[in-house]
């Protein structure tokens, strides 16, 4: 197949083997963008040596991870400082890296364009850089809502077992007292070997719990569909994409009262746990289980918010995005339009 005229490379440091966030925001992207650019999805740019060059002269980059992708970020600077640089912030950059480490509050100051994937990531930016700073929410195609076991409450907890996720919240919780027929399902990868021994240990000490280990996503999305509440524990959030694909399967999400989860609930969500509190979390899990009225609440005020997860918006927006990064409005056959934000 012929090249296309315009080359976008689009460098994330997770690709497909890597089955998280990271992945799934940088193939989608690469999807929304392939119909009128050539893209090379790379783990760094510019690539290794030994490795073929496939694309021509590339006319922007898109860089996912501030941190994780500073030497790519900066090479790009160096070489073609007058073209289009977007970074893309997650929720390790937003709450942690760019606090402290100089290479990733660098990855701020040569972005032309900074993209956040949820309203309250604006406000952890340091001011000097908001101005240039994009708010699109990340998407997933809405599913057909399960009818939910009426013998068995399921909990679901979704990622990678990794510290900032706080995997052990969730599985101090499962350790609760709780009536007959509430169960913990796990799914993730141990990418540290406590994790694992944690998880084995609690499947031992609770009969209600589970770890299912990693499973592909199309098995996932099913379980969050079947599962009666979603839980993510996360210590820091970008913008959790295991939260919008529960949004758009119909199930309600107990989640904790970080910056990442507000932006993509609402301040107003009544489904929030302290950070690290499991009694809080066991508490609202037998309040969701016994209570119907509490669990529709939970489940009308996510269906409020899935307008924002469809994918045709997040499409829209990078493409406009891209459309302001390379004045390009004829190439890309869209209409002129300014950047929004939700």
């Amino acid at each position: 197949m012929e090249s296309k005229a315009k080359t976008i490379v689009l460098v994330s440091p997770a690709l497909r083997e890597a089955n998280n966030g990271n992945w799934h925001t940088a193939h989608r992207w690469a999807q929304f963008l392939s119909g009128d650019c050539d893209i090379a999805l790379m783990r760094q740019w510019p690539a290794p040596a030994g490795e073929p060059a496939r694309h021509g002269t590339p006319r922007a980059m898109v860089a996912l991870h501030a941190g994780r992708s500073a030497a790519s970020i900066q090479a790009w600077a160096q070489n073609f400082p007058e073209k289009p640089l977007i970074v893309v912030l997650t929720g390790t950059d937003l709450y942690r890296d760019i606090l402290t480490d100089r290479e990733a509050r660098q990855s701020l100051a040569l972005a032309t364009h900074l993209v956040v994937l949820q309203d309250a990531g604006l406000a952890a930016l340091p001011e000097a850089w908001r101005g240039k700073a994009r708010v699109i929410y990340q998407s997933a195609p809405a599913l057909k809502p399960a009818r939910k076991s009426s013998r068995r409450f399921g909990v679901l907890m979704v990622g990678h077992l990794r510290d900032e996720k706080d995997p052990l919240t969730f599985m101090r919780a499962a350790c609760h007292d709780y009536p007959a027929g509430i169960h913990f399902d796990q799914i993730g990868l141990a990418l540290e070997p406590q994790f694992e021994e944690a998880a084995r240990a609690t499947a031992q000490r609770s009969p209600r719990y589970r770890w299912l280990g990693g499973l592909p996503r199309a098995a996932t999305r099913q379980r969050i569909k079947r599962a009666h509440v979603l839980v993510n524990c996360s210590r820091m959030e970008g913008g959790a994409h295991v939260i919008l694909e529960a949004v758009q399967s119909g199930t309600p999400v107990l989640a904790s009262r970080i910056s990442g989860n507000m932006g993509m609930l609402g301040a107003d969500y009544a489904g929030y746990f302290e950070p690290g509190d499991d009694r809080q979390l066991a508490a609202l899990v037998r309040r969701c289980a016994a209570e119907a009225d509490f669990l529709a609440r939970l489940q009308r005020q996510c269906s409020e918010r899935a307008v924002l997860f469809a994918p045709q918006e997040e499409k829209r927006l990078v493409i406009n995005l891209m459309h302001s990064a390379l004045n390009m409005n004829a190439d890309l056959h869209i209409p002129a339009a300014p950047l929004q934000r939700l």
